[in-house]
């Protein structure tokens, strides 16, 4: 039987969610096309990219007998470009041996971390384990519990969705919605939340300079046909090759050219 502060939070999910695809499907596949899209990425950006990826991969299967370079081709402008390989090596190994049906077998797969492997778990299979990404374990430390405390007993899929909503929309890292918490009558943090100050605009590092923004306008020149992005410079240029070819993003032949692994 769930507790008071469980049963509002599901309550609260169940009538106040976001309509969102891969919470209308128990397909492992498409749940784990999600859970990798959605790391680090926002709801926003994923939901038409998830929707396109699964009309032209519908299945694990599918994906197994894409190319390196149509998965990262099909990747482009999401980010952390890693996630896309990683993505068709896990469904390799789920073409040839079939879905772990819980989350310690998820785990073993290529690239699929502990949150991912419980996510797919609860969500697909019904395993009563919890999901813990950086919302759950917010809202967790906040009202005092460990996530698996707070997991109601045969609820872990609901209960998780849940809990990660409640942390993405008010009980947020930057922006806490006390006066709208459904839990607020029983967290000791309800009104008491004290949220950091962000660092001054100047002195945090512009996207634009970072390596991560380099790589992105390699690999997205490269799945284009496009010349390589000659405004960032040699020397950078070079640094961000060499970071993709090691990370198996770019292959470079004889003569140094670059292009995506076929």
């Amino acid at each position: 039987m769930a507790t008071p502060l469980q049963a509002a939070v599901l309550e609260w999910y169940r009538a106040d969610r976001r309509d969102l695809p891969w919470r209308r499907t128990r397909d492992p596949y498409a749940i784990l096309v999600s859970e990798v899209m959605l790391q680090q990425t926002q709801v926003a950006r994923v939901v038409p990219r998830y929707e396109a990826w699964l009309e032209r991969w519908p299945s694990a299967v599918a994906l197994a007998a894409a190319s390196p370079a149509q998965v990262l081709t099909e990747w482009v402008g999401l980010g952390y470009n890693r996630r896309a390989l990683r993505l068709r090596e896990a469904c390799v190994v789920v073409a040839r041996d079939g879905w772990p049906r819980d989350a310690a077998g998820l785990a073993r797969l290529p690239g699929i971390g502990p949150y991912t492997a419980a996510a797919v778990a609860s969500f697909a299979f019904d395993e009563q384990v919890a999901a813990v990404d950086t919302n759950v374990a917010r809202v967790a430390s906040r009202v005092g519990l460990t996530p698996a405390e707070l997991l109601p007993a045969g609820e872990a899929a609901e209960w998780n969705q849940a809990a990660m909503e409640l942390g993405a929309r008010v009980c947020g890292a930057r922006r806490v919605l006390c006066p709208e918490c459904p839990a607020g009558a029983w967290c000791p943090s309800s009104g008491q939340v004290v949220v950091a100050p962000r660092a001054p605009k100047g002195s945090r590092q512009r996207f634009e300079d970072t390596d991560r923004y380099a790589r992105g306008r390699i690999v997205a020149a490269l799945a284009g046909g496009a010349a390589l992005p000659a405004d960032l410079g040699a020397e950078r240029l070079e640094r961000a090759l060499s970071g993709l070819e090691r990370d198996g993003l770019v292959v470079r032949g004889s003569d140094g050219a670059a292009r995506l692994p076929s």
